[in-house]
């Protein structure tokens, strides 16, 4: 039987096992799902104590509630390691992993460009064990062609001709944390294979755990569709950022504008201003894209003229928040400063890229004194090694904080009782406490 043939009808009995490297927000709940489509799947981290709380049954991601792991964990659907040796199937699980899935990290180094160091350690430590049949997917978000140009020639190297010996594709997480409605299974699923049988097979995978395929034409295509989806939120953010500021020099409120804007049924899509583009992806994949059109000599000036816009926020913000205080004849020097929220959304723990690091760091280089409060936030690190920790919102806390800077809009918040306690103190960078709905 080929290959292909025999790796289809193991997906199709649930006899495949799946290996998810990185297990992290992306790569954690992937794992889960094809558990739960009733495959074998041992997830592979270079944290042991992440492994540790999987096999305990202890989920740490917001989105994956340990009330769904632990049963996939205790009926031996889950596992995780350090071992990549899991890979060959020397673990109690029994045999060979059919597919991996490398779900790792793909930041940006100092000078924003692409960070894939992870991506090919993940690759040179997978070409160890590979062997005849097996599926490997990408799925870290990355500039296109890395899967052709990296991934390939570092698996193909053990003499595999690709689409026959192996399998190779690309498809890009959508993750969104905190989102109730849109998950791992029910959001629809972008996948290129680097030849037909390639795609015929990931996609087979992914129905495992996957309500929705959409397949393309190539691992480019894909990585692409990813790069212009958050680009397109990026550079839509950058617009309604610069609105904010030109609305505030105008004595116009920003968020009214936005509300009427909206009404409008066709030709428009609210976008809205903030403290500054936060988590994984939209601060980063469309830098990707710039890196690498750069190199082929195209401009990329939209992407960064919205890096520049977003990438300024925070520093305009601590320059509102020393505006209003100067208003009521106070320096920033020696002033509190109550920050709302640390997360870089709502509702979540997340602080990849929170934009709130950047505005306390500055806002104590300034002399001031800054305390936060954040339900989903116990601790925040800070880069120069010390941490704060987060405050109860008290009346106490609000009467003596001289300004109050709305960061991040987590719905746990009584903002009305914000609003009222702290009144003309408050600066609001989210718009939650005064956006006005047109009737």
């Amino acid at each position: 039987m080929p290959l292909r043939r025999h790796l289809l009808a193991k997906i199709e009995d649930r006899t495949a096992r799946v290996a998810v490297i990185g297990l992290g927000y992306v790569g954690l709940p992937l794992a889960v799902e094809f558990a739960r489509g009733g495959l074998s799947v041992t997830g592979i981290d270079v944290d042991r104590s992440k492994c540790a709380s999987i096999n305990a049954g202890r989920s740490y991601i917001d989105d994956v509630p340990s009330s769904d792991l632990a049963p996939l964990v205790q009926d031996g659907r889950l596992s995780a390691t350090t071992d990549w040796s899991s890979l060959d199937g020397v673990d109690a699980n029994g045999g060979a992993c059919d597919a991996a899935i490398i779900c790792v990290p793909t930041p940006l180094n100092k000078t924003k460009d692409p960070d894939i160091s992870y991506i090919v350690a993940a690759t040179d430590r997978l070409a160890e064990h590979m062997h005849a049949g097996m599926l490997v997917v990408l799925e870290s978000t990355t500039y296109p062609g890395t899967t052709t140009e990296i991934l390939l020639p570092r698996i193909k190297r053990n003499g595999y001709t690709v689409g026959q010996d192996f399998f190779l594709a690309f498809s890009p997480e959508r993750v969104d944390p905190g989102n109730r409605t849109w998950h791992t299974r029910n959001t629809p699923k972008v996948l290129g294979g680097l030849t037909p049988a390639c795609t015929q097979v990931a996609s087979a995978l992914y129905r495992c755990a996957v309500e929705t395929i959409v397949p393309v034409s190539s691992p480019a295509a894909a990585e692409m569709v990813k790069i212009l989806e958050n680009t397109y939120r990026a550079v839509n953010i950058g617009l309604a950022n610069e609105m904010a500021q030109i609305c505030q020099r105008m004595g116009l409120d920003i968020w009214e504008i936005i509300a009427a804007a909206k009404t409008k049924p066709f030709g428009y899509m609210p976008f809205y201003p903030g403290p500054g583009l936060g988590g994984h992806c939209i601060p980063i994949d469309p830098l990707y894209l710039s890196w690498k059109a750069r190199g082929m000599g195209v401009e990329t000036r939209f992407i960064e003229l919205a890096d520049y816009v977003n990438s300024s926020m925070p520093r305009y913000w601590v320059g509102r928040i020393q505006d209003a205080l100067n208003e009521h004849g106070q320096p920033l020097r020696g002033s509190t400063v109550l920050v709302l929220g640390v997360a870089y959304k709502a509702n979540v723990s997340d602080l990849r890229e929170t934009p709130a690091l950047e505005i306390i760091a500055e806002l104590r280089a300034r002399g001031a004194k800054v305390v936060y409060h954040d339900p989903h936030v116990p601790t925040l690190p800070l880069a120069d090694g010390s941490a704060l920790e987060s405050v109860p919102l008290s009346a106490a806390a609000l009467a003596e904080a001289d300004c109050v800077f709305v960061h991040t809009a987590h719905t746990q918040v009584d903002w009305g009782r914000v609003s009222e306690l702290a009144g003309e103190k408050v600066v609001d960078s989210r718009g939650i406490l005064h956006a006005p709905t047109p009737g």
